[in-house]
């Protein structure tokens, strides 16, 4: 299965600030890509080592805010193997034509960042109706929409799955969803109740596989009722490297071992034929 492994959430961060000056979201930098920058290089070989064959490369908006040029260009120089998730201000009138230009570029997705690791979790921004342009041409051009978002911002992500059905919506880190306490996993429900949403698409990252870890939660409960709610066609492998600790190798083989109690036939779907689906140009 290794040939066919597809990793839906790594970063990349240029070495050449001259050219790709940093000017995060927020005003505030990343710790991570300060400590930790990959330039799309360094990914490539970190893929490599790993037998990771492809990768759908998540724009880091901590370091560049709108700029999209590096994740582009970086993606652009491995066609093969990479294809390139940016980020555009929805809330402004040009955001339609942000979004031609980029896609010009090679951008094959988008990532709505609402919050994470700088700043608190804003869902407003998600389902105000200045968005809607931006949403109405990703349905047209089969853009799929990544969105960083925790609990909080569920009720906006069913609103917009249902107001945009032809626009695949995929939930960075699942949602973030609270499973400490662990089967029946009440305290996750609002996850479960996206089920029916088909347009939902779950992204599994180091996140959950260290959540599963904790108090009464087990990779063993959780994953299999996640797949039973949402079916495998629905989620994909994300590594979120080099934001998470460890070499993409480690990374992969927490992953593969947390999903060990899945058939061959859904991790098949989970490591590489859902990542396809969403982005057509990894096929």
């Amino acid at each position: 299965m290794a040939s066919s492994i597809v990793d839906i959430h790594p970063h990349i961060i240029s070495d050449d600030e001259g050219r790709y000056p940093p000017a995060p979201l927020f005003g505030k930098r990343s710790e991570w890509s300060k400590e930790r920058p990959t330039t799309v290089e360094t990914l490539i070989a970190a893929m490599d080592d790993a037998g990771v064959a492809k990768a759908a490369v998540v724009h880091s908006s901590t370091t560049y805010g709108f700029d999209n040029s590096y994740v582009v260009d970086g993606c652009a120089k491995y066609p093969d193997r990479l294809a390139a998730v940016g980020s555009v201000d929805v809330l402004q009138p040009d955001a339609p034509a942000r979004i031609r230009e980029w896609t010009d570029r090679g951008l094959a997705g988008l990532r709505l960042f609402t919050g994470g690791s700088t700043k608190e979790f804003d869902p407003s921004e998600l389902d105000d109706p200045r968005a809607f342009p931006a949403w109405e041409l990703c349905a047209e051009l089969g853009l799929p929409m990544c969105i960083q978002t925790g609990p909080i911002g569920l009720p906006q992500v069913t609103a917009l799955a249902r107001r945009f059905p032809g626009v695949a919506i995929v939930l960075d880190h699942l949602g973030r969803p609270e499973v400490a306490d662990g089967a029946p996993y009440v305290k996750a429900q609002s996850l479960f109740d996206l089920a029916p949403l088909e347009n939902i698409y779950l992204k599994l990252t180091p996140r959950i596989f260290g959540d599963v870890k904790k108090e009464k939660a087990s990779a063993e409960t959780f994953f299999p009722r996640v797949v039973q709610e949402f079916g495998a066609q629905r989620l994909a492998w994300g590594s979120n490297f080099p934001t998470s600790p460890g070499t993409l190798a480690e990374i992969l083989a927490t992953a593969q071992t947390g999903l060990q109690s899945l058939s061959e036939e859904d991790r098949a779907w989970v490591f590489g034929k859902t990542a396809q689906r969403l982005y057509p140009v990894l096929a």
